[in-house]
């Protein structure tokens, strides 16, 4: 199999605004060094509104909330802006919505290099990190989700996802520390 690691949401504006999304970056951190010195295509997946409101889906309440927040999900502010160290070789895809796969061109990427097998990380994992896993999933990608390196504003609901739903799914659950392995 050849893996990839997808980060995503993990950003200036969010680790600035939401203290539970600050959790990840500490074990993140500690693991792109590993996941590049092992060959492994780093990409990273960004969040982001356009200034004008063009993409906000209509009668949305929770999509119009994230974009009256204003800078924190604007394109184009630092507040988009990936918050763990990109290299030269990553990959950076923009996102308009919870799933890395929805609107991007992740699949054309990831299928590119030949990757079918993905472990997922970044906020929040009852959003961006399941969305994504079901994506991937119908896509018929192998998975792993990496526990410490998602965080929810709820613990209850992280715990939720990484004790239950994915791996009644058939998706592997381990630690930072425990991948690439």
């Amino acid at each position: 199999m050849t893996r990839a690691l997808v980060i995503g949401d993990v950003q200036q504006g969010i680790t600035a605004n939401f203290p539970f999304a600050q959790h990840v970056v500490p074990p993140l951190t500690e693991l792109l060094p590993r996941a590049r010195a092992a060959g492994l295509l780093v990409v990273f997946v960004r969040f982001a509104f356009r200034v004008n409101g063009t993409d906000l889906p209509p009668d949305n309440a929770l999509f119009r909330s994230f974009f009256d927040a204003g800078d924190i999900f604007h394109e184009g502010t630092a507040s988009t802006e990936v918050a763990l160290p990109v290299e030269a070789a990553d990959v950076v895809v923009l996102k308009r919505r919870a799933s890395a796969f929805a609107g991007t061109d992740l699949d054309l990427v990831l299928r590119s290099a030949g990757v079918d097998a993905l472990a997922i990380a970044g906020v929040a994992t009852s959003a961006m990190v399941a969305a994504t896993v079901y994506d991937a999933a119908d896509r018929g990608y192998h998975l792993t989700v990496l526990r410490d390196g998602c965080a929810d504003g709820d613990q209850a609901m992280h715990d939720f996802f990484m004790d239950t739903v994915f791996p009644s799914r058939g998706v592997d659950v381990v630690p930072c520390s425990g991948w690439p392995a």
